[in-house]
């Protein structure tokens, strides 16, 4: 780090005009980065992905795009007479016709599709798709026109199905830039309050710098793989708040340095070389725990695990060449309004360190109980597509929707599953497909393409439960034994959970692995690590349990975010929640115990090390955690369901993790450890690579005496 620094001083010129000729470049490109990500959520070699692919390349739509869904009602009986179940038809008819190529599925393929008491009927729209995030941008505005004012036995038509349930998620269309916007101002205000000065700016410069930078090597990655479109807010958000997260601790350990009557220079190299290595660890733990997702067979979440490692690299990289340069040039004068130098360090947090320090064992247990009460909800954890009645009824595709299942109708006419049957076996395969377990219908609407017939199949339940979802497994095993090949989007999220959670225990073990050898040459402790990774896993279980609480539960969903809960948690948001958190949460981990092992190396007593280092880290990594809780505030609120779960994960788990783990159980783990917390076998050491330090120790090792008790407020 010292070779960095003089290095970067040196050429401080070419430094800023790298960085500002990268960020133009990132700028001007931005838009081009953006309309190149992907929307493809495929599972290539999968069986439903393959089948659905078969769909729309051989029936031009379905497979893995729902319906869309034309319902009317009327009173009791409307739709009991073959009359009126004509006219109903009809009238689709006549709106399908303006989207060329749509098939139909009507009552009078499936008498399943009037509700038991006659007073609703539905038809199945599947008009053809088109690439990019809307797969029906071509026809569904013509459908929607075309039904405006058609009525059917006096009923006015009405659209809904999954495909206008999303669109109708909340929070309209806007760009990234409005969510970056949203987080950049939440940070700035924590920001003035960290520095009540100028100083302020150099975070927001360093973090504005790096998503840029990143925006402009996703688009060299998009020339490459493809990208999705998910990559572009953890980008701008997650990059906000780490980019300043790792600029705030250099430019704290520089003010507390030239607090301590430092010149600037020499502020600034000793800022590099201690806080400047946290942040070189951190960021590296970041990227490793992201690049686990690359080993998941699922090309959506291996662009995120390629496009988040972007994230943490750049910044860190911004942060250890800009931030010194910024601060060699102008750090003493952006200390406007505020001329003098304070000691960063907390008199209230050395507080609750000693507090901590002296209740070690009762703080242990109380805050492992309370983790592990939050991350009870686990257990209930259920994978999937929202629920139909999560859409809630605000709308009207939504209160369509509402409509449809309430009549008694099937909610699997929502979600069909589509069955590819060799043509000279259709009619023994629907029958035995009807008389599956919570099959509602099983239905022929006579479409052939390739020597197969496409059937129909509609679970009694919603595809989303537990019930359809054992339905579901019915029918893919009745439809094997026939020689026929399962598609829709139920089977298609069945087969996604099995490709993303069935390698999980290998790519936990390798995450596992590089972090602790990781963090065991950057704190030169073999316990430590340990402890690290023990505390994340009960900081993000923790935060799983609060999420399904929310999402899945339904608890304060419609309060937080005005919307119905899922009823289901996203399948891939656990796992890539799982990949930002644990790279995230140990960011504060190192920040902490890098801290506390540097100053055990000087006076060799862990009691009084653990009060120095939350004494001099607690308000930095609170300020740190509060600006990426607001980064993830702006995250939710981006329009997709799917953006929202992983926001709150994200959100409750830097929460938890701040305020319980690194404030209360770390401290209180590293107290109850003592002297284990810093041996590093000779063995261990020399296997990886650590040099053997000697630190140098001073005084009595007294808690109560030393220097603990000279923090400042």
């Amino acid at each position: 780090m010292a070779r960095l620094a003089t290095f970067v001083l040196r050429h401080r010129l070419l430094v800023v005009l790298l960085w500002v000729g990268v960020a133009v470049a990132g700028g001007l490109t931005a838009a081009r980065t953006v309309d190149r990500l992907s929307y493809e959520f495929g599972l290539p070699g999968a069986a439903a992905y393959e089948t659905n692919t078969r769909i729309q390349a051989e029936f031009g739509g379905g497979g893995l795009v729902d319906p869309v869904v034309v319902t009317a009602g009327g009173p009791a009986g409307t739709y009991a007479d073959a009359a009126a179940v004509r006219d109903f038809t009809a009238s689709v008819q006549r709106v399908a016709g303006a989207a060329p190529g749509t098939r139909v599925v009507s009552p009078a393929d499936a008498p399943a599709l009037v509700s038991p008491d006659g007073r609703r009927a539905v038809a199945l729209l599947y008009p053809r798709v088109v690439p990019g995030p809307d797969p029906y941008a071509a026809a569904l505005p013509a459908l929607q026109a075309a039904a405006d004012g058609v009525r059917a036995v006096g009923s006015p038509l009405q659209l809904t199905g999954t495909v206008l349930l999303t669109q109708d998620g909340g929070g309209g269309d806007r760009g990234v830039l409005a969510e970056v916007v949203l987080g950049g101002a939440g940070a700035l205000v924590v920001l003035v309050l960290v520095f009540t000065s100028l100083l302020a700016a150099v975070p927001l410069v360093v973090a504005a710098v790096s998503i840029l930078a990143t925006f402009l090597a996703l688009l060299g990655l998009t020339a490459v793989t493809d990208v999705s479109f998910v990559v572009q807010y953890l980008i701008a958000l997650i990059g906000l708040g780490v980019a300043i997260d790792y600029s705030l601790l250099i430019v704290m350990r520089w003010r507390e340095e030239r607090a301590a009557g430092a010149d600037n220079d020499t502020a600034v190299r000793t800022a590099l070389a201690t806080a400047g290595r946290s942040v070189l660890f951190s960021g590296v733990t970041v990227a490793v725990s992201l690049a686990a997702l690359i080993a998941v067979p699922l090309p959506f979440l291996r662009s995120i695990g390629l496009g988040g490692m972007l994230i943490p690299l750049l910044s860190v990289a911004t942060s250890l060449t800009l931030v010194p340069v910024l601060l060699h040039v102008a750090g003493p004068r952006l200390q406007w309004p505020r001329r003098s130098f304070r000691d960063p360090t907390s008199r209230r947090w050395a507080s609750i360190a000693r507090f901590t320090v002296r209740r070690k064992w009762p703080v242990v247990v109380v805050t492992s109980l309370f983790l592990l009460a939050l991350a009870a909800p686990l257990l209930t954890l259920r994978l999937g597509s929202p629920s139909i009645d999560a859409y809630g009824t605000s709308s009207p595709p939504a209160r369509a929707a509402a409509d449809v299942v309430a009549a008694g109708i099937a909610p699997g006419v929502l979600r069909p599953t589509e069955v590819l049957v060799p043509r000279g076996s259709l009619p023994g395969v629907a029958d035995a497909l009807a008389a599956v377990p919570g099959v509602a219908a099983a239905t022929d609407p006579g479409w052939t393409a390739g020597g197969s017939s496409l059937l129909q199949v509609w679970t009694a339940a919603d595809p989303a439960s537990d019930a359809g979802s054992a339905a579901l497994e019915d029918v893919r095993a009745t439809a094997a034994a026939a020689g026929a090949q399962v598609g829709g989007t139920p089977a298609e999220d069945a087969d996604f959970v099995s490709a993303v959670y069935g390698d999980a225990p290998l790519v936990l073990i390798v995450i596992v692995v590089v972090t602790f050898v990781l963090l065991a040459r950057s704190l030169r402790s073999v316990w430590l690590p340990v402890k690290a990774l023990v505390l994340n896993v009960l900081s993000i279980g923790a935060a799983y349990g609060l999420t399904i609480v929310v999402w899945q539960c339904g608890i304060g969903t419609e309060l937080l975010f005005d919307v119905r809960a899922a009823g289901s948690i996203t399948t891939w948001v656990p796992v890539a929640v799982f990949a930002f958190l644990f790279g995230l949460s140990m960011d504060y981990e190192v920040f902490i115990l890098s801290r506390m092992r540097e100053a055990y190396d000087e006076h060799g007593d862990t009691p009084r090390a653990v009060v120095e280092g939350i004494a001099r880290t607690g308000r930095l990594v609170t300020s740190a955690a509060l600006i990426l809780f607001l980064a993830f505030i702006a995250l939710s609120t981006v329009p997709s369901t799917e953006v929202k779960i992983l926001a709150t994960a994200l959100a409750l788990g830097i929460l938890i993790d701040a305020v319980v783990v690194r404030g209360l159980l770390a401290p209180a783990l590293v107290a109850v450890l003592g002297r284990a917390n810093w041996v590093l076998p000779a063995p261990v050491a020399r296997l990886l690579l650590v040099r053997d330090e000697q630190p140098s120790r001073s005084g009595s090792g007294d808690p109560q005496t030393s220097g603990a008790g000279r923090v400042a407020d």
